[in-house]
């Protein structure tokens, strides 16, 4: 008894060294964006990337918020979209993971083969391109960047597997009690897969939060730009002067701080999703689970 006791105690031992090694590794590099962020440009190329910066500045963050109102506007798009698209996207997909698991539904299979095949077969950029301005004509319009993710094929499999593991049963009942099939889908069977909802949620809001693509192919007035293109374009500036520099032409680098812009911009990129993975984190690993093995 003692010995199973002590063999218990070494291997919870292991397992908490070995996840705290993991995490540091995690941890670590995230620290050193951190510090670099918080570092003179200077002071980085003469002694490299270090976890404690030499002097500590926020020279970068100043360069960075030198047009807050463009920034915080950026921000704004940004969240509109995310949460809008995220909501939408959610409907769509549950929606049509909902069809594809019903078994009294004639189509059920044919519907699966469709969403399956586009998850192995793209058109491509010309047919989406030409569906966004020609056929919509949503072009510089903040649908434009909603719109091309509202569904996702993975994350419709996902939700699908999700939904086949809930009791068939439950709705022959509600539909005995009289309920009709949109009030069992939301009041019943929604409700039922919110570890589903919120993993695949939270993939939708990360896409949406982290794309700058649909930007820079849609959206031309100023007032639509989205965070990740906003920070985008300064960066493509940074390169550009640096570039500049090395090419002969004279242009005072002394004031911008470019390595630590890099380390600066990555921080306010991904800073709010940081923020709000935790309170999606204890659906995360039931969402998944559930949806691979009845995937």
């Amino acid at each position: 008894m003692q010995a199973s006791m002590e063999n218990k105690s070494t291997n919870n031992l292991f397992i908490v060294i070995l996840f705290s090694v993991m995490s540091a590794i995690i941890i670590i590099p995230l620290l050193y964006v951190v510090a670099v962020s918080l570092s003179y440009d200077g002071d980085i190329a003469k002694y490299g990337y270090q976890l404690i910066p030499e002097r500590i500045t926020f020279l970068a963050y100043t360069y960075i918020f030198q047009t807050p109102t463009a920034l915080l506007h950026s921000y704004m798009i940004t969240i509109i979209v995310t949460a809008v698209g995220t909501v939408l996207s959610l409907i769509l997909t549950s929606s049509l993971a909902y069809v594809m698991t019903r078994k009294d539904y004639r189509y059920a299979r044919i519907t699966t083969f469709f969403v399956f095949f586009t998850l192995l077969f793209n058109a491509g950029l010309v047919p989406s391109y030409m569906v966004v301005t020609k056929l919509l004509h949503i072009q510089d319009t903040i649908w434009a960047m909603i719109l091309p993710y509202g569904v996702s094929a993975w994350f419709t499999m996902l939700m699908r597997g999700f939904m086949q593991s809930l009791p068939f049963e439950i709705i022959e009942s509600a539909k005995i009690d009289g309920s009709s099939e949109l009030s069992t889908f939301v009041r019943i069977i929604l409700p039922l897969s919110k570890p589903a909802l919120a993993t695949v949620g939270l993939f939708y809001a990360l896409a949406y939060w982290n794309d700058w693509w649909l930007a820079l192919l849609y959206i031309n007035s100023e007032d639509l730009i989205p965070l990740q293109y906003y920070l985008q374009r300064i960066m493509s500036n940074i390169e550009f002067l640096t570039t500049s520099v090395q090419a002969g032409i004279s242009i005072d680098l002394s004031q911008i701080p470019a390595e630590s812009s890099r380390m600066a911009i990555a921080i306010l990129a991904a800073g709010p999703m940081l923020f709000a993975f935790p309170f999606f984190q204890k659906y995360l690993v039931k969402g998944l689970t559930v949806g691979a093995v009845k995937g």
